[in-house]
């Protein structure tokens, strides 16, 4: 609980001092400076009209708010660094030294402008990213009898009512059925403390509609239960809405598919007394293929030993929001942000999800669904 306080009260304060320096730039343009001339206090309250327009964002939820007013005051501080060098080198200043007296700037605040299109520009692909959901593919071999090549379809982290509500949900799997896959699986944060009922139930109604000839496989990520009890549906109205549809709800258990291959579902690392990877193996047959579904990617080493082929994973969102990706395995927090890993004989594969939590921005990568042919 202290290092969640100290964590909110460090981004209020960083908060703040971005808006006061954020507040001096907008003062700093041409126009501004005139108007300060002669009237220096409304001036300064024109400068709040910009501020006033970035908190539009807040009304999508305050996370948005943040990420961009971070991202302009850096942006802003960084072009405003190079504005200064760039004159120093030229021996040009803009700015008065101490003890001249203040004029008004002549030249066009270049800076500024840079600073407001760069972070514009970072952002809209950033929301381009989050919005359009990209295929991504691989293909894999095994030695173990899998008898014919098995086409897997993979999706995480939809998080309803951030980039996707219900019915684009059902878009991108309209798209994935194209594809043909043999079944699919979902890793994990399906529906978040925001998802509303309308969203979830019209999701899972499209997951029903979904042909994949040996079925649909779901595992619990962190949000799918709901943090903060909110939102207007329970987690047994989803767990409801899920099996309805004929979702196979896989809780540390594992199951035989057309006496092939085992699909191996654990519970999220959240969740009080998860079996571990090893026992969840234990009792399978060696000879056929294990494919593993894990939301979070934190628990390789014991997941190598297990003997799985194929472990995926989400939670991470790819990154994310750079450098959120190279924070979270500084920290050890995760043990891969995206791709494949080879451990041993587990190929472990990470995908960034088709949307994300919270923020309808990926700086750090981009949303997709993954499909995987494993061939003997």
């Amino acid at each position: 609980m202290m290092f969640w306080r100290i964590l909110v009260g460090a981004m209020v304060a960083v908060m703040v001092l971005c808006i006061v320096y954020l507040l001096s730039r907008f003062h700093h343009f041409h126009c501004i400076q005139r108007l300060g001339i002669r009237h220096r206090f409304l001036s300064w309250l024109v400068c709040l009209i910009p501020l006033g327009q970035l908190s539009l964002f807040a009304m999508i939820n305050v996370f948005t708010l943040i990420i961009v007013v971070l991202h302009l005051a850096l942006f802003w501080a960084l072009c405003d660094l190079f504005g200064w060098s760039w004159n120093r080198i030229r021996k040009r200043t803009i700015y008065p030294t101490r003890g001249q007296k203040k004029k008004v700037r002549r030249t066009p605040y270049y800076a500024g402008i840079m600073a407001l299109v760069f972070c514009a520009v970072y952002l809209g692909v950033g929301w381009y990213n989050a919005h359009h959901i990209r295929q991504t593919q691989y293909s894999f071999t095994t030695e173990k009898d899998l008898q014919d090549p098995v086409r897997i379809a993979a999706i995480a982290d939809s998080h309803l009512g951030i980039t996707l509500d219900g019915a684009s949900f059902g878009t991108m799997l309209e798209e994935v059925q194209q594809q043909k896959p043999d079944l699919l699986v979902i890793a994990g944060d399906f529906v978040d403390d925001d998802s509303t009922k309308e969203d979830m139930l019209e999701a899972c109604a499209a997951l029903g509609r979904f042909e994949a000839p040996y079925g649909i496989f779901f595992v619990f990520g962190n949000h799918d239960n709901g943090y903060y009890r909110y939102r207007d549906f329970s987690s047994q109205e989803l767990r409801d809405a899920l099996t309805s549809n004929g979702v196979q709800i896989l809780e540390d258990e594992a199951v035989l598919v057309d006496d092939r291959f085992y699909v191996i579902g654990r519970q999220d690392r959240t969740a009080a007394g998860r079996a571990s990877a090893t026992a969840l193996t234990e009792d399978l047959d060696p000879d056929k293929y294990q494919l593993m579904l894990d939301h979070q990617p934190n628990d390789y080493a014991v997941e190598a030993e297990s003997g799985a082929d194929l472990v995926i994973s989400g939670h991470t969102h790819g990154g994310h929001i750079f450098p959120a990706g190279l924070i979270g395995l500084w920290t050890h927090a995760n043990d891969r942000t995206y791709g494949t890993e080879q451990r041993g004989n587990t190929t472990f594969l990470v995908t960034s999800g088709v949307s994300g939590w919270a923020i309808p921005f990926k700086t750090g990568t981009f949303s997709e669904y993954v499909l995987i042919d494993v061939r003997p």
